[in-house]
């Protein structure tokens, strides 16, 4: 057993560019995973600065100089930001109050319903079986209230952070745009010469990470998007604060789409029951998602395709569980950091027997 180990280190690390790459990667993850609560903005802006590099790359082409060209960008970037924001958030605000207004009414409603369900079907459902679900309904509203006095209670403090990022993270983003090749060179004094490997993983995980971030907000956008003005030409109530939450739901490959259904089609339910309009809906939210799933993310996303979907999903909730929302969020170019690396290790090790 001693033998067959020293043989598989032998194998896999007799090259130093490989350690190199496993070093590299090793300490990477550990400093993320100690202080990304304390580096959060940094990895905002620099999230950011990769969605903003490409128009002031184009920008640059055309003629300006690059510190002219990030102004431009970061002026039409806070902009275009401020704008929704503030044409989205009190519309969001004012829809989400009336919904947890309405919430009481529909598990009235719901609970009456439930109670039915023993009369109508005797032989398939149990009236102690409707009690004990509607009993644990109960118990966990009441630990999500707790949970919504528990975040009103912290929001001075999260009005802190936020007034931080939005000092920090704009000046953070100018800098990373304008002096992104020198701090690119003084970060790599610092790494080993032998890194062949690393550099090779480095460049192809830095063009997945621009497109994918890139790709993101776009498919946020144009679901988002999509899906409230399907909601608001059906009529349905909330429609804003639905769509909305049907675009942010893609940040969570398959699951998002999955948990967000059921506020959707709740909604739906109590606003028209099971009529016609309830069925028209729910059609055209099928047809969205499967508009996304099968055009969207393949014109975007050409790389993460290739990924098995189990994959996709392990990566979600392993990084998720490590760094919570980013973990999510990146999920996917962590997953393809993943194989990368192996590709390189193996192109490495056929190369050596090659030669």
């Amino acid at each position: 057993m001693v033998n067959f180990f020293a043989d598989w280190y032998k194998r896999k690390f007799s090259d130093p560019h490989a350690v190199t790459l496993l070093v590299i990667l090793i300490s990477t993850f550990l400093f993320i995973y100690f202080f990304s609560h304390l580096l959060m903005p940094v990895f905002v802006a620099i999230a950011l600065a990769f969605l903003l590099d490409l128009p002031v790359n184009k920008l640059v082409l055309y003629g300006l100089s690059r510190t002219s060209a990030i102004i431009i960008v970061m002026i039409a970037f806070i902009g275009i930001s401020l704008l929704g924001f503030l044409g989205l958030t009190p519309v969001i605000w004012q829809q989400s109050s009336n919904l947890l207004q309405e919430v009481p009414t529909m598990i009235s409603k719901g609970q009456t319903y439930l109670l039915t369900l023993p009369e109508t079907y005797p032989d398939v459902i149990k009236a102690e079986q409707i009690e004990t679900l509607i009993s644990s309904v109960k118990t966990k509203l009441v630990e999500w209230g707790q949970l919504a006095l528990k975040a009103s209670l912290n929001s001075i403090s999260d009005l802190v952070a936020l007034m931080v990022y939005l000092i920090l993270v704009p000046l953070m983003i100018f800098f990373f745009l304008k002096d992104k090749n020198e701090l690119i060179e003084n970060f790599s004094q610092y790494l080993p010469k032998e890194r062949r490997m690393a550099t090779e993983v480095g460049k192809e995980m830095n063009q997945q990470i621009m497109n994918y971030i890139r790709g993101k907000v776009i498919e946020i956008l144009i679901i988002g998007g999509v899906s409230t003005i399907t909601f608001i030409f059906l009529g349905l109530n909330y429609a804003v604060l639905l769509g909305v939450l049907v675009g942010l739901s893609v940040l969570v490959p398959y699951v998002g789409a999955t948990i967000v259904t059921i506020p959707v089609a709740l909604v739906a339910l109590f606003q028209w029951g099971t009529q016609a309009e309830f069925g028209y809906l729910m059609l055209a939210y099928a047809i969205i998602q499967a508009l996304d799933g099968n055009l969207l993310v393949p014109l975007l996303f050409s790389e993460a395709v290739n990924l098995h979907p189990v994959i996709i999903i392990v990566a979600v909730i392993l990084f998720g569980g490590l760094w919570g929302f980013w973990g999510v969020f990146f999920a996917i170019p962590l997953a393809t950091l993943v194989k990368a690396v192996i590709n390189a290790w193996s192109s490495s090790k056929s190369e050596e027997l090659v030669s």
